[in-house]
């Protein structure tokens, strides 16, 4: 693994399931297309509950769509449930060619055995080349287990899913037409560029809200084909007894404006400064995660990568340096302003109007200012 101060790839160690069949010749050679023997098509999990996708699932085809195409094959969505084959068309209205549907009175309830066992049994009969989780809290629990049963590689939380070649300088070889899994890491202080050589399906999660979902062609055509659902009781050892579902106190994702604050707000106490601009702005409440892991605010508030990417016409950030972690979770808002009393902090390479200030000073001003120009 190589460490620099941009981008850094790395090669997993696994041993591949299949062995690499290249048109070059020799060890210098170059391997043409996509290169493991066998492996073709491009997987999008799609995630549902209740029979209702989950919004990653419709994400995850858009850019799935475009990694297809890119590669010049199919893209299908995998849906497991029961009783669910109402929701195809609405996954090949966003962008999927083929439905493979694992339909099961035992899979009406999601639980990792039953749920793993469908996905490992078609993928071992069908190899996709590759194959996208979201990374909800299933998506985290279900993906490690298929991709220990494939013995593949895993990458999680990536920010975004390309096509390109991979130079490995040891075997001299050149593999073409990878999927670069990208990804903060190392404290979000590199982006790492994470490709799978050998060991396929490539396999990733990404989180809800990276990938921007397009909007559906109800005239697209697709194809829903059955998975054969061969459970055992090994696979139906956990049982669902009960639900209870607690709903969020904040929809970040559908907000039109977020009024966030960092460790610069100083306590929970002080974060009332950002509700009041919030509440006065008729926005949301976000917050960093130095904010959250400070007990400023509640980890439903949290933006960035390991909270919920947004994507709002006008993101307000109070107090946030603006680590690469936060960035990432908001950089595509339509407009940033941000507040710091540090004008070298981060976050201003990205805002498109920055206020160099105490926010104590700042925040109750514009409040001031906007209620003064509301009332005329």
């Amino acid at each position: 693994m190589g460490v620099g101060t941009g981008e850094l790839r790395t090669v997993p160690t696994l041993t591949p399931a299949l062995s690499l069949e290249g048109r070059g010749s020799g060890g210098g050679g170059r391997l043409l297309g996509v290169v493991m023997k066998g492996h073709d098509g491009v997987w999008v999990f799609a995630e549902q509950e209740d029979g209702k996708l989950a919004d990653v699932a419709l994400e995850l085809l858009s850019k799935g769509r475009e990694l297809a195409d890119t590669l010049e094959t199919k893209l299908s969505a995998v849906l497991v449930g029961h009783k669910v084959e109402g929701l195809a068309g609405s996954l090949i209205a966003h962008g999927a060619d083929e439905v493979l549907l694992g339909d099961d009175e035992r899979l009406v309830d999601y639980t990792v055995g039953p749920y793993a066992r469908v996905i490992v049994d078609a993928a071992r009969e069908r190899k996709p080349a590759i194959v996208v989780f979201g990374a909800t809290t299933l998506g985290r629990d279900l993906a490690p287990h298929v991709a220990s049963a494939l013995t593949c590689g895993l990458t999680a939380d990536c920010t975004d899913l390309q096509i390109g070649d991979f130079k490995d300088n040891v075997a001299k070889k050149t593999y073409e037409k990878l999927l670069y899994q990208i990804r903060p890491a190392f404290g979000g202080n590199v982006i790492a560029t994470i490709v799978n050589p050998t060991g396929w399906p490539q396999m990733a999660t990404v989180r809800e809200g990276v990938m921007k979902m397009g909007d559906p062609d109800a005239k697209r055509k697709g194809a829903v084909t059955s998975l054969d659902v061969v459970l055992d009781e090994a696979d139906l050892m956990t049982k669902v007894i009960r639900k209870e579902r607690v709903e969020k106190s904040v929809d970040l994702k559908g907000a039109q404006v977020i009024v966030s604050g960092g460790a610069g707000v100083g306590s929970r106490e002080n974060f009332k400064l950002i509700h009041e601009l919030a509440h006065t702005l008729g926005a949301a409440v976000g917050a960093s995660r130095a904010a959250v892991d400070g007990g400023f605010i509640d980890h439903d508030h949290q933006v960035g990568q390991t909270g919920t990417t947004v994507r709002p016409r006008l993101y307000i950030a109070c107090g946030i340096s603006g680590a690469i972690q936060h960035r990432a979770g908001m950089s595509e808002s339509g407009k940033i302003v941000a507040i710091n009393s540090d004008p070298a902090a981060p976050i201003f390479e990205v805002a498109h109007y920055g206020i160099v200030g105490d926010l104590n000073d700042v925040i109750p001003r514009l409040i001031e200012i906007y209620r003064k120009k509301s009332a005329h």
